[in-house]
């Protein structure tokens, strides 16, 4: 008899599929949830995709695992329907489009560090800053001045703390840097020569083509130049509470989902706890975090800082995302809410029974 049953089972299940692929179109559904089994989907989540895709009339299903496009037009079929049905606090459907940002934010990375990764030091761009090891006597600054030629040239390098001249011909260096939208790199390098360079006292280094690729970054991080407010954080208070007054002004200057970057007068240090406070498409943003590193400016007495976020809500982390992907609301856009109404309704109740179910 058992068997008989799960014969049974089986036959309705390949019934429902088949079913299911005549009345929605062409594609390949068994392979659609597979796919999305391994991406780390949960049969729920899939279910609600399998929603969208019919919505977006997405041709071939499976292809939003591989396309970063048509990936974005599911993301964008979910917040437009947030959008129009006003549902904006719904914990499970906050959860939902938290785990579309995950899988379209590591398909994205994984696009851009195959684009922008570098094999040898005659690939670093000038102006590139630098940390310059040197073994028993400590780190110092420097930058890029000029890459071209058989030598790199580089700023003399430079340790406020250090007092000491250090004769840097024939002497081997350590050489750190972080490349914007790709990740940390090291190489070991030979002093050649001291020389001016662009009016710049200057060394010149060997060349290395076997570059090592330290810590990828860990999100993608877009310019955000926006005013913001700083505050300090005490371990007793919630981090993530709004202030109502004023703080210290600063200035952003990129801005994730796991940190930002911003700029302020004066000398900040490494391992303070902030919270920075903005504003997008006129929500409040709370951003606790760590201060990560210091870029000081003694000539402008400035500082360039960059934290590293506490983890967010998720309903921020959202809206934190929307922007760093280009999804913001248009504030300026007309929707036909009369004509749309409907179909908002009607989408957001099948998101709900997808997500119920």
């Amino acid at each position: 008899m058992l068997p008989f049953f799960i014969f049974v089972t089986v036959f309705l299940l390949c019934a429902y599929l088949v079913t299911r692929v005549k009345k929605e179109g062409s594609g390949n559904w068994v392979q659609f949830f597979a796919k999305g089994k391994e991406a780390g989907f949960t049969a729920k989540d899939m279910e609600q995709l399998r929603q969208l895709v019919s919505i977006c009339n997405i041709k071939e299903p499976i292809s939003i695992f591989r396309s970063q496009k048509q990936f974005e037009i599911i993301i964008r079929s979910m917040i437009n329907t947030i959008r129009m049905s006003g549902e904006r606090n719904d914990p499970s459907i906050d959860l939902f489009l938290s785990k579309l940002f995950d899988y379209f934010k590591k398909i994205e990375m994984n696009a851009a560090e195959v684009k922008s990764r570098i094999s040898t030091t005659r690939q670093i761009s000038e102006g590139q800053v630098l940390r310059v090891l040197v073994p028993g006597t400590g780190v110092y600054k420097s930058e890029v001045i000029k890459n071209a030629g058989q030598y790199l040239t580089i700023a003399r390098p430079i340790n406020s703390k250090l007092t000491t001249a250090l004769q840097w011909h024939g002497i081997r260096i350590s050489v750190y840097f972080w490349r914007e939208e790709d990740a940390g790199y090291v190489f070991d390098t030979d002093v050649v020569d001291e020389v001016f360079s662009k009016g710049i006292s200057s060394l010149k280094v060997e060349h290395n083509d076997s570059l090592f690729r330290t810590q990828k970054r860990k999100s993608l991080r877009v310019k955000f130049k926006r005013a913001a407010f700083l505050y300090t954080l005490n371990d007793d208070e919630n981090p993530h509470k709004l202030e109502t007054t004023p703080g210290l002004r600063c200035m952003l200057n990129d801005i994730s989902d796991s940190g930002c970057a911003f700029n302020i007068n004066g000398q900040a240090e490494a391992g303070l706890r902030l919270k920075v406070q903005f504003s997008i498409d006129r929500i409040p943003i709370c951003m606790p975090a760590t201060v990560r590193s210091v870029d000081y400016n003694q000539d402008t007495n400035s500082s360039l800082v960059r934290m590293e976020a506490d983890p967010l809500p998720i309903a921020v982390r959202n809206h934190i995302l929307c922007e760093v992907f280009h999804m913001r609301e248009d504030e300026d856009e007309e929707l036909p809410f009369r004509i749309l109404e409907e179909e908002a309704d009607s989408r957001m109740n099948t998101v709900k029974e997808a997500a119920s179910a």
